[in-house]
């Protein structure tokens, strides 16, 4: 009797065993799935929002171009007023390598809105992301109302395109940056000191530093 009861007992004990492994390999295999899912939203969400979507290779160029003449240093010689005479294109499109549109979206409304990597001076180490927006006008690549909505730090490029993907989707989201801009490892300017100027199209100091 004392055995037969033993064995009960190992056989209830085994199989508890047995319950315990299966509920830890469920619980590991869900997770796993759930790990499976999101990897391939992140992905999706990477191959969403692309300026592909909306303009041939070399439409692509020419408004890359364009917004860069916006956002860029001055070519020499050229004032604010002046960049965009076509005398100084050389020296934008000759540029245009360093830059490049990450995430591009048209909203119904007709606003455009773009985020994009551009060079930090001279460093091969550090980017930094350009959150904007504008309107075109029909057959024109060339950006009315453009503003800087935001740009991010100089990051490592990595860095650069994650956060800047999280600003796009909120910028699209809400058609400003409002909520984001305090959320200094994300947002450099505006800030209590600069301020975007859209009738000049450039950053202003608001505030001495």
């Amino acid at each position: 009797m004392s055995k037969n009861l033993d064995t009960q007992r190992k056989d209830w004990a085994f199989h508890l065993i047995q319950l315990k492994i299966t509920e830890h390999y469920n619980q590991m295999k869900n997770r796993f799935l759930g790990f499976l899912i999101f990897l391939s939203f992140c992905s999706c969400q990477s191959h969403k929002y692309k300026i592909s979507d909306y303009f041939a290779e070399n439409e692509q160029d020419t408004l890359l171009v364009n917004v860069i003449t916006y956002i860029y240093t001055l070519a020499p010689s050229a004032t604010r007023e002046t960049k965009f005479q076509p005398q100084f294109r050389s020296f934008y499109t000759k540029n245009i390598t360093k830059f490049n549109f990450q995430n591009y979206y048209q909203a119904p409304d007709g606003w455009h809105y773009f985020f994009l990597i551009r060079p930090v001076g001279a460093s091969t180490e550090y980017k930094r992301g350009v959150l904007g927006k504008f309107k075109l006008e029909a057959n024109s690549l060339m950006p009315q109302d453009f503003e800087e909505v935001a740009n991010t730090p100089h990051l490592k490029e990595e860095v650069v395109k994650e956060r800047g993907q999280y600003l796009f989707q909120e910028l699209i989201k809400n058609g400003n940056l409002d909520k984001q801009i305090p959320m200094k490892h994300y947002v450099e300017w505006p800030d209590e000191h600069l301020a975007y100027d859209k009738a000049l199209h450039e950053w202003k100091v608001i505030k001495p530093y």
